[in-house]
């Protein structure tokens, strides 16, 4: 049986390990190519929305993503440039524009914005949390375990206003065959 304590104990001793000396093996080399590749991808799509939405909070949401997007991305950029990892090219900044000179068929509805920015967080919350598992050298771990808390940080603010405005998409319940009906 694992003793709780002997491991948290374990865990803390391998944090104290200066392994910087050692190369990065391939994967986390490709972790981080990945996941400064979808910060940049998702920084345009985040300009877009401040750009597009009228909803004051969805914006100030939108804004402090950018300002999380922006230091996670210095950080991993000054780290791989340290390391000698090429960098994945940059899309140009989405230029400042008027939310209501945009077209209407072309305009996205802050619901489909909230959703894309959901699903931009999740996935660089799974890369950040495959990553960290596959590191074998502490500062990589370390790095992209504070890059999830981060993300999973601002997650919950993001899905308290999607709840609160009715945005969030929820999959259909399951009931088994045989199992109780829920009352309505």
């Amino acid at each position: 049986m694992v003793n709780l304590l002997e491991t948290v104990i374990d865990a803390m001793k391998s944090l104290t390990v200066q392994d910087e000396d050692q190369p990065l093996h391939v994967g986390e080399v490709m972790s981080c190519w990945i996941y400064l590749a979808g910060l940049e991808l998702a920084k345009v799509s985040v300009q877009s929305g401040i750009n597009t939405t009228t909803d004051d909070e969805l914006k100030a949401i939108l804004e402090e993503d950018m300002k999380l997007g922006t230091s996670q991305r210095e950080r991993l950029h000054d780290f791989m440039i340290k390391e000698g990892i090429p960098l994945p090219p940059a899309p140009e900044d989405m230029p400042i524009s008027d939310s209501k000179s945009i077209p209407l068929g072309v305009k996205l509805t802050d619901d489909v914005i909230a959703n894309e920015l959901s699903l931009k967080i999740v996935s660089l919350i799974m890369r950040s949390a495959g990553a960290a598992s596959e590191s074998i050298r502490t500062d990589v771990g370390l790095l992209f375990i504070q890059f999830q808390t981060e993300k999973f940080a601002f997650a919950t603010r993001l899905k308290h206003l999607m709840r609160k405005r009715g945005w969030i998409r929820v999959p259909p319940f399951y009931v088994p065959p045989g199992s109780p009906q829920p009352l309505s």
